[in-house]
């Protein structure tokens, strides 16, 4: 599947659905005629800015909501969109709800933290949906790639690359993140089943200079290492440390989707260089505010294809690797660097998740 632009993926269904009925955010109706009829007012609590890949996904947002707008469907978009720990995206939330939207769309600080202002909200009859990363809250309807798979399946190319045994580390995303801790979690299944050793897990914030900076440091204290795993804005900084350090033919780097990073491995890919990109789509959050606008006009989701109760799991895409490089990078390699790989669903495709 190509990805240069947005919106092309098809649905292809949802691993593990549950088939038992389910209560909650996924199956509950408008609350009354008039909220069935718009126009609706949309809030998008995005408590992390420093982020291409969370530029992106609020443009999607707001291209989407366009659309609507122009139909008559939506009214207002109102943006709570600030750096901000937990205690800041519940007052981001408490704003939203202040403000009398209809849903709320947030990428969230927390799995389990923000729990409580979320039945405020749901309480009120607003519609919140997570993106990005999935919460614990069943008032809350998840709409989001396994990030927990996506993890899995970089660690899986990683280990077979750097080979059983290997001694590794890793640089990952903001401590405590929830996708943070999914992709972690998915890697280090296939790492113990590698018997791989991780010598040290570094903080890269989601960000590509702090990404270098801790990779300069680990190579420093850990020169032998195998391979380096890391994904997102940490990539390219992590590839550019292993280039300084004239070690890109010994150390394996754990890559992204991200034009500034493939470009870097298409210069570096004559002399054999190989890595591998996993995407996770900044689109998200425009497939989300599609969910959101159906359910606000009183449609139900269909069941079957609801995990855990409250959760829409989109396919994962197929990894980009030195196989299907070319391909990819012929679609994306006039776009800036920090245009992230991207998809999302149609109206026609979200229409399919609902009876």
């Amino acid at each position: 599947m190509k990805l240069g632009t947005i919106a092309k993926i098809g649905v292809i269904g949802v691993a593990a659905a549950l088939a038992a009925a389910c209560s909650g955010p996924a199956t509950s109706e408008a609350s009354d005629a008039s909220s069935a009829s718009g126009p609706f007012t949309i809030g998008v609590s995005n408590a992390f800015v420093a982020s291409e890949y969370r530029t992106q996904m609020i443009e999607a947002i707001q291209t989407t909501f366009d659309e609507y707008k122009a139909q008559g469907v939506v009214d207002e978009l109102v943006m709570e969109n600030a750096d901000a720990d937990v205690n800041g995206q519940i007052q981001q939330i408490r704003n939203l709800i202040n403000q009398g939207v209809d849903a709320i769309i947030v990428d969230p600080n927390s799995a389990s933290a923000l729990t409580a202002v979320f039945k405020e909200a749901t309480d009120q009859g607003i519609k919140v949906i997570a993106i990005d990363q999935a919460v614990d809250s069943t008032d809350v309807l998840n709409i989001t790639i396994s990030q927990e798979e996506l993890g899995a399946a970089s660690a899986e190319w990683f280990a077979a690359q750097v080979g059983d045994g290997a001694d590794i580390v890793t640089v990952e995303g903001a401590a405590g993140n929830p996708a943070r801790d999914a992709r972690w979690a998915g890697a280090e299944k296939v790492f113990n089943e590698h018997g791989i050793n991780v010598l040290s897990h570094g903080d890269g914030g989601w960000d590509q200079a702090t990404g270098q900076t801790v990779a300069t440091d680990l190579l420093a204290t850990y020169p032998d290492v195998k391979g380096i795993w890391t994904y997102d804005g940490m990539a390219q900084g992590v590839l550019r440390a292993v280039e300084a350090a004239n070690a890109t033919d010994r150390v394996v780097v754990g890559g992204e989707a991200r034009v500034g990073f493939m470009r870097m491995w298409n210069d570096l890919k004559p002399s054999g260089f190989s890595t591998v990109g996993v995407i996770n789509p900044p689109g998200t959050g425009a497939t989300a505010l599609r969910f959101a606008i159906r359910l606000l006009q009183g449609e139900t989701l269909d069941e079957s294809q609801v995990v855990d109760g409250h959760s829409i799991v989109l396919p994962l895409e197929t990894l980009i690797t030195n196989d299907n490089f070319d391909e990819q990078w012929a679609e994306v390699s006039s776009k800036d660097d920090t245009y992230v790989l991207d998809s999302q669903l149609s109206d026609a495709d979200v229409a399919k998740y609902f009876n």
